[in-house]
């Protein structure tokens, strides 16, 4: 084994990337009153004009297959948190809507969404910090897609 590439700071900071992820994940999408997928897309929604994507983006926003996606749908939409609409602009495609429904189960688990975060992740960091990691978090996201 090559210890000197084992012990790369890149390897390090990637580790430590993941590991905290890894931790805080369960705790800041705890006690949510909806399953964690459920919650990320509705998340996405509510955060979209109009509250509506199209089901492909919607899907690839919350790192699905589109089979996948589509069998998550089906459930939401069964609940009434969500439903489709036909595309205007693409006669092929589909929107996701956030319902009423959705709407306000989304405003109950942001509430202790919010609490989790501020406990977890931004209540220990400074505005310093914060900034930073905002800034670092975004330009990896960008460069890569």
């Amino acid at each position: 084994m090559n210890e000197e590439v084992l012990n790369d700071d890149d390897v390090t900071l990637y580790g430590l990337f993941v590991e905290a992820f890894t931790r805080l994940k369960p705790l800041v999408h705890s006690d949510l009153g909806i399953p964690e997928t459920w919650f990320e897309v509705l998340l996405r929604l509510g955060r979209t004009p109009e509250h509506r994507l199209r089901m492909t983006d919607l899907a690839e926003a919350v790192s699905f297959s589109s089979g996948g996606f589509t069998r998550l749908a089906d459930r939401m939409a069964k609940e009434g948190l969500i439903r489709r609409d036909p595309d205007p602009h693409d006669r092929r495609a589909a929107l996701a809507v956030l319902t009423d429904k959705g709407a306000a189960a989304l405003d109950r688990a942001m509430a202790t969404h919010v609490s989790h975060l501020r406990t977890h992740v931004s209540g220990l960091l400074s505005a310093e910090d914060r900034r930073h990691l905002e800034r670092t978090l975004r330009t990896l996201r960008d460069a890569h897609g």
